[in-house]
């Protein structure tokens, strides 16, 4: 099958003087936010509907498209769920993460480390190796292809309890001792935030910390800074996703630079879900004035209008970004990934290789 991939951007084009524009396009990216149904284009939800004969409540493209207007997190996953009803095999599940790895290939992608939600599909009656096997399998023929590497992240969703969460790590884990090479690497939390504190799942996180898995959460999107506190006391996590509140406690801040622990930024979806109004106010500047890890990804590209070069533009553009403060975002997101420190010395080098191509950088 030939894998659809998405033509333009879905918001208007940024515009930025061409050196600029040229150096983010050459620099490479780490992606370590990004939720792999969030990169299914409406061309795709109509294709896999019409594959899997499901009826979708939207007429057409354009109309699914023009849905893409939220007012906060819950509007936004309520039509990303509905979405997910579109993906039934492991073709599906192939095709899904091919497109992405794909599409993000053009801004330069080199790794990703990929957000899962296998009980959004297990629930569905999908089995659990349907939707790992697909994805890997696409990941396997992406680094053979194109030379993106990989891991994958599955993700407990916390509008759920924590029973259901446990059943998925259980899951997981067998998934891991069946298929001892499979890329996953770590635990996640994500899904609606207010209401659902990380304290909410601690014995689910433990689990994984002790069975070797890498531990991440989403806190302090549209949840308080006290989420990042658990996240952090609690669930003894390696990175914090969004962790833009922060900023509203500042020994929170002075904690997360002494620890170094990195912040996963995703700027359109920010917007897209009124964390902030607008793009030039976002604190994306001032957590890095502060020494923060924060790093640029794209988080559900598909509905937020923008892969992870347009997330590089757009605050450049919106926040008068320098040269300097983009390459320290790609280098602290080369810092933040889970490679190893050779593969992570290597995307440094690929890193300065493309710095010191620039003619132009101050």
């Amino acid at each position: 099958m030939t894998v659809t991939l998405p033509t333009e951007e879905k918001e208007d084009a940024v515009v930025l003087p061409r050196d600029m524009e040229s150096f983010i396009d050459s620099i490479p990216k780490v992606e370590l936010h990004l939720h792999i149904e969030g990169t299914l284009e409406p061309e795709l939800v109509f294709e896999l509907a019409r594959r899997n004969k499901i009826n979708l409540p939207h007429a057409s493209e354009e109309e699914l498209r023009n849905a893409y207007q939220f007012e906060n997190l819950e509007d936004f996953l309520s039509l990303y769920y509905q979405a997910c009803d579109v993906l039934v095999t492991q073709q599906d599940f192939y095709d899904m993460t091919m497109a992405y790895v794909k599409r993000a290939h053009q801004d330069n992608l080199v790794h990703a480390e990929i957000f899962v939600d296998p009980q959004s599909h297990t629930s569905r009656g999908v089995a659990f190796e349907t939707v790992l096997d697909g994805m890997i399998s696409a990941l396997q023929d992406a680094q053979r292809d194109l030379g993106v590497t990989h891991c994958i992240i599955v993700s407990v969703l916390r509008h759920l309890d924590a029973d259901s969460g446990m059943i998925m790590l259980d899951e997981t884990l067998q998934y891991m001792k069946k298929n001892p090479d499979a890329p996953i690497l770590g635990l996640g939390l994500d899904s609606g935030e207010l209401g659902n504190p990380p304290s909410k799942f601690v014995d689910v996180f433990e689990k994984a910390r002790s069975s070797g898995l890498k531990i991440v959460a989403h806190a302090g999107e549209e949840g308080p800074p006290s989420y990042i506190h658990e996240a952090l006391d609690l669930l003894q996590v390696d990175r914090i996703d969004h962790g833009v509140r922060c900023l509203e406690d500042p020994e929170l801040v002075e904690r997360l630079v002494k620890t170094k622990m990195p912040l996963t930024v995703c700027p359109n979806s920010n917007i897209k879900l009124c964390v902030f109004e607008t793009m030039e106010d976002h604190n994306l500047k001032e957590l890095l004035e502060k020494n923060l890890c924060a790093s640029i990804h794209s988080d559900d590209p598909a509905y937020f209008g923008g892969y992870i070069g347009d997330n590089y533009k757009r605050v450049v553009k919106s926040l008068g970004m320098s040269k300097d403060e983009v390459i320290v975002l790609a280098r602290n997101a080369i810092e933040a990934c889970f490679l190893p420190s050779a593969d992570k010395e290597a995307l440094h080098k690929k890193l300065e290789n493309a710095i010191q191509s620039d003619v132009g950088i101050p």
